[in-house]
């Protein structure tokens, strides 16, 4: 086993020593076999619940995801990763093998959306002159461009900073 890895130096922390103890805890009730690995939150992580790594068999887990009811649900799908992949068997999403254990233990398909998406501010509004209107990040070269809807001329409206 590595020593002395980013994520081993956190492992002191109480929450990962709770952590560490709910996944071996999930561990042994739904699979009835031991979590032998480290298990840690990663605050990198923004869009997934966890993430299991094949080079050293340790867990990530989002920790904004730690607090929801359904916690339990997203630890057992990055253990089935973990037991399948060290039995040798189908351990990603596309396999018959992850897709039948993931439902035998009631593990979730999919991470919950927390909200945590980037929104991103349109900077250009224009009307053709028809009368669509259409919102833009980027601006639009009106000499060059036309109106997807009905191919009429477009005109800016508004720039916003």
């Amino acid at each position: 086993m590595k020593t002395n890895t980013t994520w081993q130096k956190k492992i002191g922390a109480p929450e990962q020593v709770a952590l560490q103890k709910r996944v071996e805890q999930v561990s042994l009730s739904a699979f009835d076999r031991p979590f032998e690995h480290q298990a840690v939150f990663n605050s990198r992580l923004q869009t997934t619940g966890g993430r299991y790594h094949l080079s050293d068999h340790h867990l990530d887990f989002n920790p904004k995801m730690a607090d929801r009811d359904d916690f339990d649900a997203i630890i057992k799908h990055e253990l089935c990763h973990y037991h399948l992949h060290r039995a040798g068997r189908g351990y990603q999403h596309a396999n018959q093998d992850f897709k039948g254990l993931l439902a035998q233990v009631g593990g979730s398909r999919y991470a919950p959306d927390i909200g945590a998406g980037r929104t991103v501010k349109k900077k250009y509004h224009y009307l053709c002159e028809n009368g669509h209107e259409f919102d833009r990040v980027r601006r639009v070269d009106t000499r060059r461009y036309r109106c997807g809807r009905c191919r009429g001329r477009l005109h800016l409206v508004s720039h916003s900073n």
